[in-house]
């Protein structure tokens, strides 16, 4: 890796940094994963190689919203639209960006967050209000705002119906879910979606 920057090489020092990135998350280093996938997209950024850069910072973010770091995961996502929406081939990214990271803010129970970001991803893709994800993040913040876990599970179950939510996703709702039904923000892992949300 240090050879490949010492020759000019960043876009094989960069996928070397990802592919040991990969191999840790598969054996369960989340932390030292993210690290190495955030190196990765830095050279991969200097290369010009968006793309990549792009992929290598939406898992910085999953794996930051794995360990509850719900801000900083949905701030990654907020930047992904942010670019996709400046790009035409990449612009229709933008709405499932936004989608994630408003799934990060609900997980992480707090209201004003939520009602702050959604107002920041309305001013980043302005389609987004009319759009079946915004109109779902909207009917959900509400949802956690009122305490109505039935109005949650109802807004997914509909969602659901139409877009199969990921095993990411559900995990993430599932905390939101439970922490209205306990009166707070919940803890602990994602849970793959095993559970069901409805």
């Amino acid at each position: 890796m240090g050879h490949y920057t010492e020759l000019g090489r960043l876009g094989m020092a960069a996928r070397q940094l990802r592919d040991v990135a990969e191999t840790m998350d598969k054996q369960g280093d989340a932390a030292g994963a993210a690290e190495f996938y955030e190196q990765a997209g830095d050279l991969f950024a200097g290369e010009e190689q968006h793309a990549e850069a792009t992929k290598c910072r939406l898992k910085v973010a999953a794996l930051a919203a794995d360990a509850g770091r719900y801000s900083a995961a949905a701030a990654l996502f907020e930047d992904a639209a942010r670019a996709a929406v400046d790009s035409p081939l990449l612009k229709y990214g933008a709405k499932g960006h936004l989608l994630n990271a408003g799934v990060c803010l609900l997980a992480g129970g707090d209201p004003v967050a939520i009602g702050a970001g959604l107002d920041r991803f309305d001013a980043v893709d302005p389609s987004l209000p009319g759009s079946r994800e915004g109109a779902l993040l909207r009917t959900l913040a509400s949802a956690a705002d009122c305490r109505d876990v039935d109005a949650f599970t109802t807004a997914l179950a509909e969602f659901d119906a139409m877009t199969r939510l990921d095993a990411w996703k559900t995990g993430l709702l599932l905390r939101a879910k439970k922490g209205i039904e306990g009166g707070g923000a919940a803890a602990g892992g994602a849970g793959g979606g095993e559970e069901d949300l409805t």
